[in-house]
């Protein structure tokens, strides 16, 4: 694998992979214009949507629906250090979701590829519930 990595002006860096154009930029506070996601963020986001791909694919071969299912990923920091210390990923499956396989759905996640080259660096903790998601949970 190999990616191309550029410089497209001000503050925005580039990766150049497959034929697309991953594009990242700094928050205004650093100099940057906020025209796309840090490179932070796209690593969290790569991290949930990963988690959200086997979920997605688990719920598919037992052909049950996802259009109600989100995910919520929380980066938890360290006051002192401001690094992060754990990620936490909450399923939220609806009311009438199968009990069977509420538990099945974290199982599901965990096996996320980005999840598991993480694992000796930082714990990545995965939850599924039904109903309600917890209220600390952001919604789209």
């Amino acid at each position: 694998m190999s990616m191309r990595i550029v410089f497209s002006g001000g503050k925005r860096v580039d990766a150049l992979y497959k034929g697309f154009t991953i594009r990242t930029d700094q928050p205004e506070n650093v100099g940057g214009a906020n025209s796309a996601p840090s490179p932070f963020d796209l690593f969290l986001a790569s991290l949930g949507t990963c988690a959200g791909y086997y979920v997605l694919a688990f719920c598919q071969r037992k052909s049950l629906p996802t259009d109600e299912i989100t995910l919520t990923l929380s980066a938890v920091r360290d006051e002192a250090s401001h690094g992060i210390t754990r990620i936490e990923i909450h399923i939220a499956l609806p009311s009438d979701f199968p009990m069977d396989y509420v538990d099945a759905c974290a199982r599901a996640a965990e096996q996320c590829a980005v999840k598991s080259h993480l694992k000796d660096a930082l714990r990545v903790e995965i939850s599924a519930r039904r109903g309600q998601p917890r209220a600390e949970s952001e919604h789209p």
